[in-house]
């Protein structure tokens, strides 16, 4: 693991860590949860991740958003913090070389990748993704043809299942998983997450049929 210094455009500067052994097939960016309500790239989930996915072949990247942790600035409701998110995959793609790159963004972290603007990442993991942080007509990746996995939470507090169903109506290359048991923190179901998102990884890595759809 090495420690990460990412800067974005605005001038702020972010704290982050990469995990990535040379015989990684993949490299995810991970976006954490809300920075007001405890967030940040070692909270639950994204900690499991971080661990979990390199030891199964896809390496990680993981950031503070701007005011948590050492990154610098202030939160700023989900603006700034998708330049932040940019950012960090500018950074991932200069150390991935040629494997391919996810994002893999939980709750907000997942609802900040919806708007962004980047044709270098082959596909999009969303776990528990509110679906509200962004309005609807700046939600860029729904018409994108790129694969992306919803990962919801059969008990989500905040968008269960059928409502993340209902809110993605017209997305397209768009699968949505129930994560059976879980709430929207899923707790004891970190390493069923890393499971899918190695497996969606890997289609990409075998250049396999989820690349082309």
């Amino acid at each position: 693991m090495s420690d990460l210094s990412i800067d974005v455009a605005d001038g702020t500067r972010l704290e982050a860590e990469l995990a990535l052994d040379e015989d990684a097939t993949a490299l995810a960016v991970l976006a954490h949860p809300h920075p007001l309500y405890g967030g940040s790239m070692h909270a639950g989930l994204v900690d499991e991740l971080f661990r979990l996915l390199p030891r199964a072949g896809v390496g990680a990247l993981r950031f503070n958003f701007r005011g948590v942790g050492a990154s610098t600035g202030t939160h700023d409701e989900g603006r700034g913090e998708r330049a932040d998110l940019a950012a960090a995959v500018d950074a991932a793609v200069a150390v991935a070389g040629d494997r391919p790159l996810l994002t893999c963004g939980w709750s907000f972290g997942a609802d900040m990748s919806l708007a962004l603007d980047d044709p270098r990442p082959v596909g999009f993991v969303l776990v528990a993704p509110p679906l509200r942080i962004v309005a609807a007509e700046q939600r860029t990746i729904g018409g994108d043809p790129r694969p992306k996995l919803l990962l919801v939470p059969e008990h989500d507090q905040f968008r269960p299942p059928a409502a993340a169903i209902e809110e993605t109506e017209g997305w397209t290359a768009t699968t949505i998983v129930p994560v059976a048991g879980a709430d929207h923190f899923l707790w004891g179901h970190a390493e069923e997450v890393a499971g899918k998102v190695v497996a969606f990884a890997a289609t990409f890595a075998a250049g396999g049929a989820a690349a082309h759809h």
